[in-house]
């Protein structure tokens, strides 16, 4: 059970570091092209990253405010942003964090390509 907490608590972090404003919207499409959304077991998580990526380069304050709309559009209809983010914003320590849980991800799927299929 504790794994799945914490694969969970990864994918949350990793949607964090995606919507602060420390990083670049640069950097976020790079790390969304790095990223799959089958990484993400939560619907929750994959349907947020699926929209953080099709938002593109957009500033971190833009996609925090289209963010919800997209999620509810979705068929997320109590989606709140605040609530799923934590604290809205990051500080530099936790974006290092924040970072590592990105990359253990990233990490995750190129161990996993060429691996079994999704079903």
């Amino acid at each position: 059970m504790m794994r799945r907490e914490e694969e969970l608590a990864r994918e949350r972090q990793a949607l964090r570091l995606l919507c602060s404003n420390l990083i670049r919207a640069t950097t976020r499409v790079e790390l969304c092209g790095l990223l799959d959304s089958s990484l993400f077991e939560d619907e929750l998580h994959r349907v947020a990253f699926e929209e953080i990526r099709a938002a593109g380069a957009v500033p971190a304050r833009r996609l925090r405010q289209e963010l919800p709309g997209r999620i509810t559009n979705r068929g997320f209809p109590d989606f709140e942003l605040m609530e799923f983010l934590g604290k809205d914003l990051a500080t530099q320590r936790e974006i290092e964090q924040l970072f590592m849980s990105v990359l253990r991800l990233i990490q995750e799927r190129h161990e996993s390509d060429g691996g079994e299929l999704e079903n």
